[in-house]
């Protein structure tokens, strides 16, 4: 299932984020870190998981690059997400 096909607006917003850090890999990123770190569908994905996925994530992104501010950068807008700031 692609973001646009999904119901779930928090996942639509985290791969929209993602998607100016990993361009058009970032649906599938962003599946693979909620499937695999959370156990859940991206369908299933709520507001509790986001310390959860936004640690996996800022990880797994730290591995891709090493301008530690970038993933900071990327971890700040997605905790954000959590904090209704976006």
């Amino acid at each position: 299932m692609t973001p646009e096909e999904s119901n779930n607006e928090l996942y639509r917003q985290v791969v929209l984020i993602t998607e100016e850090y990993l361009g058009p890999a970032a649906p599938r990123f962003v599946a693979r870190q909620i499937n695999f770190h959370l156990g859940k569908s991206p369908q299933e994905l709520v507001t509790d998981d986001l310390p959860k996925l936004v640690e996996w994530s800022k990880l797994t992104l730290g591995l891709l690059t090493e301008d530690r501010q970038v993933v900071a950068q990327f971890a700040d807008k997605l905790a954000r997400l959590g904090e209704g700031q976006l």
